[in-house]
């Protein structure tokens, strides 16, 4: 089943029609999921069809059974603030990093207000209440915009909360954020994503050559050694990822913007020596079992403390 959707999620990304049709599909699913099933049976069913077990989900010991506990018993009011790709700006202001954000262009509601005439030939549209719902521009007359904006009208009447029950994005208001275009000196844009356990970051995910055949998703200790373990791809040692000039800076940070919470992921850029920030996710993956070699779902689990009382 896994490398049958492994397969598919191939044939989607490489080809633009597949990948509208997928996202509606999966938008239907959604829609007829939140009517059928409960959150517990959600999130359940959602386990069961990635690993073939169910969750643990009163006494959890593996991350991704955690991972799903948070989703259903743990609420924090800040929470969905910061996972919103629009509302965070005005968290991270509050907080005092308004020179971390990326320069924002305009926000639209409706796909139909989005004016190509006025926007530059570079940019970035992302939706504001998803996860991995991005468009990236490199050059707007090459884009095919007759697929592209029904692909956007998708994600708007979208609900990641209706799949897998990631409360965060319940009520977040369906928006598009377009910000300035991106790049370092590879070329492309690297990322650094900071995964923190109880309010302090443990490991460090790079990813280098995103998109490419030879993509190198690598985790790091505090002291940039490799570690052991992947998410999702297996760690490739013969790819040297560098360690970001504003590493010991993005460390404070991440730090900081995760003290209130029991696991989040801080992701930054680093463009020019700068440091840019990305997002910041609760439920990578939607916190499915997806370690290399999986023996690493315990070991995060150990490290990941669960808060004493539901607070749902």
């Amino acid at each position: 089943m896994k490398k049958l959707r492994n397969i598919l999620t191939q044939l989607k990304n490489n080809n633009l029609l597949l990948y509208y049709v997928w996202t509606e599909f999966v938008r239907l699913k959604g829609q007829k999921a939140l009517k059928k099933y409960t959150d517990i049976e959600a999130v359940t069913n959602m386990y069961y069809a990635y690993s073939g077990s169910y969750p643990n989900l009163k006494n959890p010991t593996l991350f991704s059974e955690k991972m799903q506990w948070l989703k259903l018993y743990y609420r924090n009011p800040t929470m969905p603030i910061a996972a919103d790709k629009f509302e965070v700006r005005a968290y991270l202001k509050q907080k005092g990093y308004a020179h971390l954000l990326n320069k924002l262009i305009q926000v639209y509601d409706n796909v139909a207000d989005i004016d190509l005439k006025k926007l530059p030939n570079k940019f970035v549209l992302k939706a504001s209440h998803g996860s991995g719902w991005n468009l990236i521009v490199k050059d707007k007359t090459t884009i095919n915009w007759f697929l592209w904006k029904r692909i956007l009208k998708s994600w708007l009447k979208h609900n990641i909360f209706w799949n897998g029950r990631e409360w965060v994005y319940k009520n977040i208001k369906p928006q598009l954020v377009c910000e300035h275009y991106l790049e370092d000196k590879s070329g492309a844009l690297m990322d650094y994503k900071f995964h923190c356990f109880n309010g302090k970051a443990q490991f460090i995910q790079a990813n280098n050559g995103r998109g490419q055949k030879k993509h190198a998703q690598n985790f790091y200790d505090l002291n940039w050694k490799l570690a052991p373990f992947g998410k999702d791809l297996t760690p490739l040692p013969e790819v040297q990822i560098p360690k970001p000039c504003g590493f010991n800076e993005m460390l404070v940070i991440a730090n900081d913007l995760a003290s209130e919470f029991p696991y989040t992921r801080v992701d930054f850029y680093e463009v020019n020596k700068k440091i840019i920030f990305g997002e910041l996710t609760f439920f990578p993956a939607s916190g499915m079992p997806d370690f290399k070699p999986q023996k690493y779902d315990k070991i995060w689990g150990e490290m990941l403390i669960l808060p004493k009382q539901k607070t749902i």
